[in-house]
């Protein structure tokens, strides 16, 4: 009988608990969705103290290093993905600085370029870092510049004559353009755009819609600088900058002379300690902001500060690109130099370097066997030798970055070589043995109740291409207000209406990739979003 009692009582223990702490939930719900409406922070606002676990969750809040002041935005949505071979970061002292006897500037870099600019050197021509070599025939305004001194090597040319590559052979002692520069304090819009235009440093301005170079011609409603990257395996920009200070506070003021509108600069409110010449930059609007990746994407970061609506252009470039306006303005040259991280698990010794814009990877590769012989029988029984490719090398991030060769280029807007294990292996009864070989979010991997494990990464698949139906897995890691598996039918049906009214317009790739790295139907979301993004913006 006391058995029973004990039993019961147990039992209605367990029931008032769980009703307080429904209750409690739902009241700090309703308190928070208040605070919303009135135009406050919601993650300042609830029942619970934010320093006290309720039992249903551990209520985090602003950080303690986030002013007061400033605008905090705190995503909900996201995923890190955590792979061995990220380069340590180490005192600015301690970075070398390398070289490359070529560098390469690619057009195909450049969204929306024709296939054959128009190359205004001529192989065997001396150049200096700064100096033009190319530009676009439709849009001739916008020049393209050498990031070094040197020859004029060669052009590369690819498919149907299409420019892969203009190649420069590099001198020892870097020789830089001079510039008359332009009076900041009295210039105009106009003066200032055209001088950006010829200089060469205007390619580093983006611009949402569709992530080309912007267009001069039509002003933002606001400029975007974003000081963090959450990819996986990116470097920080706080070493980018360290010791540069001025000459971004001084690519700042050159952004403020180029809109009506603000400049917004978004500032990594996971880490305790950035970098001054961010928290201290004057003249523009500062947003704080955390979450997991994509936080870092200057994409979200519009989506919520000042989202771009029909009609609406708005302007962004990285650390590297306000570097090069602010450096510029500051010393009369073009400088490209930038931090570059060596990463994955293929590379001998992940690190961080100085270099310039386009260099070379192949001294860093040098030691890395890209391609391995395989011995297999043939249907005759023979033993036959194979050559395949046993380690990928991507310019840029893993998600969103280009594959390249071993004597290849990284990209322009690229600070990142990663190194990836080829991944053409059969996995004995896949996602059903208990495992935590893969990063993920699903939990039929061990991986997925795990965190902060760290994976070595390779390009398998982990699954073929499937029906386009299961819901629900994008919008776990994206932190938009959006639908994005409707954005993506809407593209393959060719519905210019629907994709509009999902938001295409809002997106660019590197938004998306996370989408497509956790889908299960292993659909080409980058492919699909830049084929819809390609036939609105030849729509006009």
């Amino acid at each position: 009988m006391s058995l029973t009692l004990t039993t019961g009582l147990i039992i209605a223990i367990a029931f008032v608990l769980l009703f307080l702490a429904v209750l409690t939930t739902l009241s700090d719900g309703l308190v928070k969705m208040a605070a919303k409406q009135n135009g406050q922070d919601p993650d300042s606002f609830g029942v619970l103290p934010n320093d006290v676990p309720s039992l249903m969750k551990m209520r985090k809040g602003r950080p303690n290093h986030v002013p007061k002041d400033a605008n905090f935005v705190a995503l909900k949505r996201g995923f890190n993905i955590r792979l061995l071979g990220e380069a340590k970061e180490v005192l600015d002292t301690e970075i070398p600085t390398v070289q490359s006897s070529t560098y390469a500037i690619k057009p195909k870099d450049f969204i929306g370029m024709m296939p054959i600019p128009k190359v205004v050197v001529g192989e065997g021509d001396n150049i200096k870092a700064g100096d033009v070599l190319f530009y676009d025939k439709q849009r001739p305004e916008i020049k393209y510049a050498a990031p070094v001194s040197g020859e004029m090597l060669r052009i590369q040319r690819g498919e149907k004559r299409s420019i892969n590559e203009v190649v420069i052979l590099a001198d020892k002692e870097m020789e830089y353009r001079q510039y008359d520069l332009p009076d900041l304090n009295t210039v105009s819009y106009e003066q200032l755009s055209a001088f950006l235009l010829e200089s060469g440093a205007w390619p580093f301005i983006r611009q949402r819609p569709f992530d080309t170079v912007a267009e001069h011609t039509m002003p933002p409603k606001a400029i975007f600088v974003t000081t963090f990257d959450t990819a996986p395996l990116a470097p920080s920009f706080d070493l980018t900058v360290k010791g540069r200070e001025a000459e971004f506070q001084k690519g700042l003021d050159v952004l403020t002379k180029l809109t009506a509108g603000k400049v917004h600069v978004s500032v990594n409110a996971n880490e305790p300690k950035t970098s001054t010449a961010f928290t201290n930059a004057t003249g523009v609007s500062k947003h704080w902001i955390k979450g997991a990746h994509p936080a870092g994407n200057v994409g979200i970061q519009i989506h919520h500060i000042d989202p771009v609506n029909t009609g609406d252009v708005v302007w962004h470039l990285d650390v590297h690109g306000v570097l090069v306006l602010g450096t510029l303005f500051t010393k009369g040259i073009f400088d490209t130099r930038r931090v570059v991280a060596l990463t994955g698990s293929e590379i001998d010794e992940p690190r961080l370097v100085y270099a310039h814009q386009g260099i070379c990877i192949e001294n860093f590769v040098a030691n890395i066997p890209t391609k391995e012989e395989v011995i297999h029988t043939n249907k005759e029984g023979e033993a036959v030798k194979t050559i395949r490719r046993a380690v990928r090398l991507v310019s840029g991030d893993p998600l969103t970055g280009t594959q390249i060769d071993e004597k290849g280029y990284l990209g322009f807007f690229d600070d990142q070589l990663t190194t990836i294990a080829e991944g053409d292996y059969y996995e004995l009864f896949g996602w059903l043995v208990p495992q935590t070989g893969h990063p993920t979010i699903k939990k039929s991997f061990p991986a997925g109740l795990v965190k902060d494990v760290y994976y070595k990464a390779d390009t398998q698949q982990n699954g073929e291409y499937r029906a386009f139906v299961v819901s629900g897995e994008y919008e776990q890691v994206l932190p938009m207000d959006l639908y994005p598996q409707h954005l993506m039918k809407a593209i393959k049906a060719n519905d210019y209406e629907k994709m509009e009214g999902l938001g295409i317009l809002e997106l660019g790739e590197e938004d998306i990739a996370l989408c497509e790295y956790v889908c299960t139907s292993k659909q080409p979301l980058q492919k699909i979003l830049r084929d819809g993004l390609d036939m609105i913006r030849e729509q006009g």
